[in-house]
């Protein structure tokens, strides 16, 4: 599985890692299935962005880029993204990229044009716009376009290698061709045929990659190498703002850790992302400039119903388990995994993961004692690819928050009522709430 990853000239922000998440669903529904996947996600650390924006930091193209790569796997972390086999960088390849060009000029699949620019001639290439579903018989023919991105309309011949010039500082690689650098498109094939070969079984990314870049992808790779790029494409819908499109050149945009800052977590944060449906438009919906987000609020409270249901199971005495909770859980994984294999139908699967929340509560309310191991061995099978629960205990609590507690639990025992009821509403204010049992306290979000 080929994902496209992120081009690093900023950070990521919450719009480019509902593509991320939405990857990390669909490889964790792969192998929940008992799939083998080996994932490649690229990094592009060169192309038009990368080179403006480190000429205008005054800093070399690495480490310009360096910053992001770091900041970007920071994220993927707090994200609970699994890890990707492979991350390729654009940098680390450009000989196979030379390689790949070569061939298509050999093949006749791309010319040298006046300025000194290898162009890809999509002319020559019959199933060309197939992807996008692009209507060729309307459009002009002959046309270049040199930019890596440009829209349908502007469908043209588009740039391989780009020949150096000023505006590219120090950044050329030498080529039969002369100096230069790859186009945006080429780096893609290139690193996918590196690391997977030349046909592989899925390729994923954002709606906005489907053209060009997917596009051409398809034309470069299939006239290379003779034979079928991909078998399956998966894309994501956007995510807007506020129902506006969010992006870095509008400046609307939030990056994961301003949401950190302002309170909210990774789990809440990438519950949020992977709750709708990947083909459907995802609506985040904040108050500017301010702590409130209808959207992560909505995360945080389905978050703490899970772990409310976990800390019931776990008050519970332990017993045996009986036929009627071992079918209720068995139920409950074979829909939940039901939802999933059908097109990552996220939403039913967390309807049915609420069903069982529903009916696991009426049989706490019922029973004496319950069969833990049957309990969580069910919602670890959910987190299998929701990876939002915590099992252990107190184990999402930070230090200084179980610190406060244990200051208001001694604040309590010197009968100290003033300072126990201040310690309670500052971690209110912090989103944190104690209960009071006969074990002690509890923290949980509040």
């Amino acid at each position: 599985m080929y994902t496209c990853g992120p081009t690093v000239y900023n950070y990521a922000h919450i719009g480019n890692f509902r593509a991320y998440v939405f990857e990390d669903l669909l490889r964790r529904a792969l192998k929940l299935n008992d799939y083998k996947v080996t994932q490649v996600m690229n990094l592009t650390d060169v192309d038009d962005k990368t080179i403006r924006d480190s000429q205008k930091a005054g800093m070399s193209l690495n480490d310009f880029t360096a910053i992001y790569k770091k900041a970007f796997f920071e994220d993927l972390e707090k994200l609970r993204v699994e890890p990707a086999e492979h991350y390729p960088a654009a940098t680390d390849h450009i000989p196979q990229m030379i390689e790949m060009i070569e061939i298509l000029v050999e093949k006749g699949y791309a010319y040298i044009a006046e300025d000194k620019c290898v162009y890809y001639s999509i002319d020559k290439f019959e199933h060309y716009g197939c992807l996008a579903k692009i209507d060729r018989e309307n459009q002009m023919t002959g046309t270049r376009v040199k930019t890596d991105e440009y829209e349908k309309e502007s469908v043209s011949d588009f740039a391989l290698w780009k020949a150096w010039d000023e505006a590219d500082g120090d950044v050329k690689w030498d080529s039969p061709w002369g100096p230069g650098r790859p186009g945006w498109h080429i780096e893609c094939s290139a690193m996918a045929k590196a690391t997977l070969g030349n046909h592989f079984d899925m390729h994923t990314g954002g709606v906005d990659n489907m053209f060009p870049h997917h596009e051409d992808e398809i034309a470069q790779s299939e006239a290379a190498n003779g034979c079928k790029y991909v078998n399956y494409w998966m894309h994501c819908a956007h995510l807007k703002i506020n129902n506006a499109k969010m992006s870095k050149s509008l400046g609307n945009f939030y990056t994961l850790p301003q949401l950190i800052e302002k309170g909210w977590t990774g789990e809440e944060i990438r519950y949020m992302l992977i709750s709708t449906h990947y083909r459907a438009g995802l609506n985040f919906i904040i108050e500017q400039g301010a702590e409130v987000s209808e959207s992560l609020s909505n995360a945080r409270s389905a978050i703490n119903r899970l772990q409310n249901f976990i800390e019931r199971i776990k008050d519970k005495a332990d017993g045996a388990l009986s036929d009627e909770l071992a079918d209720l859980c068995q139920k409950a994984k074979d829909e939940f995994k039901d939802q999933i294999n059908d097109d990552l139908n996220i939403s039913g699967a967390l309807g049915k993961m609420f069903d069982f929340v529903r009916d696991g509560n009426k049989v706490l309310d019922s029973d004496e004692s319950v069969n833990h191991e049957a309990f969580l061995d069910t919602l670890k099978y959910f987190n299998r690819i929701l990876d939002v629960m915590n099992f252990e205990n107190g184990s999402d609590v930070p230090a200084e928050i179980l610190a406060l507690a244990e200051e208001r639990q001694q604040a309590r025992a010197d009968k100290n009522w003033g300072r126990s009821d201040e310690i309670r509403d500052i971690l209110k204010a912090q989103g944190w709430i104690i209960e009071d049992s006969p074990a002690g306290p509890k923290v949980k979000k509040g």
